[in-house]
C-alpha cells in the first residue's frame, strides 16, 4: 500500500477514535493523594456470568506517557468493554514531569509508583466500588504507552532485586492483552517511537542505560503470565517490529506469547468503539478472562 495511502488512513483512523464523547464512570476512587491518582470504575451492562460476576478488566492509557493525555481519551473503549458484559478499571497515573513541560514523556519513578500503587490497592477498591467484579478473572490491558506499563506490571515478581516495586510473586492475573505496546525499549528507541518517549521516560541521557533494566518489558521475561499482543500491521506510531521484538524475546526467554497481528489496521483502531478491531480486542480479552 502506498505510504501517502496508509498516512491518510492512519489520519482518518486517529479522528474516528477520538470523536466519541467521552463517558462518565459509574464511580472513581482514589489510590493516592495526587488528583492523578485515581481509579473510573465501569459496572457491565450486559448480562454477567454465573452468580451475577463478572470478569474484572483493567486499562491503562496510552499517551506517550505525556501530561497532555490523560485517561478520557479511552472512557469510550472502556464503555465499550462494560457493554460487553465486563467489570472495567480505567486507571490514571502521573505522566509528563513534575514541571509540568508537556512534550516530555513520563516522571521518574513517579509513573511507576502509580502503576505499581493502583494495581496493589485495586483489589480492595473493586469489592466496594464494583461489587459484581470477580477480581479472581482479571486481565490487564493497556495501549500502546499504557499497553507497556500492563506488560511492566505483569512482570513485577521479575524485577531485580532491591527494585522497589518488585512482588514476592506474580500478580494475580487472568493474563495481559496489550495493545501496539511500547514493548521493547531498544527497538522503540532505534525507531524513534512517539518522537523519543521512551529515552525520556527514563530521564534522558546518562539514565537510559541504568534504568532500563527496571522499565524495559522485553528485559523482564519470562513473566509466567499468559499475554497476548494485538497490533496492527499499518501502524505508524508504535511499528509492528515492536511488538515482534518482544515476542522474540519471550521465545528467547521459553514463553510463548501470542501476536495478533491485524491486516490494515493502524494505532487507533484498536481503542476505537466504530472499529473491527476493537472487538477483536474485546474478543482476545474474553478469551482470557472467561
Amino acid at each position: 500500500m502506498p505510504d501517502d495511502v496508509v498516512a491518510a488512513r492512519a489520519t482518518a483512523e486517529e479522528e474516528s477514535a477520538f470523536s466519541h464523547p467521552p463517558v462518565d464512570p459509574d464511580a472513581t476512587t482514589p489510590y493516592g493523594d495526587h488528583p492523578d491518582q485515581v481509579i473510573d470504575f465501569y459496572a457491565p451492562k450486559a448480562e454477567t456470568g454465573p452468580g451475577g460476576s463478572a470478569p474484572l478488566v483493567v486499562v491503562l492509557h496510552g499517551g506517550a506517557w505525556r501530561a497532555p493525555h490523560d485517561r478520557r481519551h479511552v472512557t469510550p473503549f472502556a464503555d465499550y468493554l462494560a457493554r460487553r458484559g465486563f467489570a472495567v478499571a480505567n486507571v490514571e497515573y502521573r505522566r509528563g514531569p513534575a514541571d509540568g513541560a508537556p512534550a516530555v514523556a513520563g516522571r521518574w519513578p513517579d509513573t511507576f509508583d502509580d502503576v505499581a500503587a493502583a494495581l496493589d490497592a485495586l483489589p480492595s477498591l473493586v469489592r466496594e466500588a464494583l461489587p459484581q467484579a470477580d477480581a479472581r478473572r482479571t486481565v490487564l490491558t493497556g495501549h500502546s504507552a499504557g499497553g507497556h506499563l500492563a506488560l511492566w506490571a505483569a512482570a513485577r515478581h521479575v524485577l531485580p532485586v532491591g527494585a522497589p516495586w518488585r512482588t514476592p510473586g506474580p500478580v494475580p492475573l487472568r493474563g495481559v492483552v496489550a495493545l501496539a505496546p511500547i514493548a521493547d525499549f531498544a527497538v522503540a528507541e532505534k525507531l524513534d517511537v512517539c518522537g523519543g518517549a521512551v529515552r525520556q521516560l527514563l530521564g534522558g541521557e546518562g539514565d537510559f542505560e541504568e534504568r532500563q533494566p527496571y522499565a524495559d518489558p522485553a528485559l523482564l521475561l519470562p513473566t509466567g503470565i499468559a499475554t497476548t499482543l494485538v497490533q496492527g500491521r499499518t501502524d505508524l506510531v508504535v511499528p509492528q517490529a515492536v511488538a515482534e521484538a518482544y515476542a522474540d524475546a519471550a521465545a528467547k526467554a521459553g514463553e510463548v506469547v501470542g501476536l495478533t497481528l491485524l491486516e490494515d489496521v493502524g494505532h487507533f483502531p484498536l481503542i476505537d468503539p466504530a472499529a473491527d478491531a476493537c472487538a477483536v480486542v474485546a474478543e482476545e480479552i474474553a478469551q482470557l478472562a472467561w
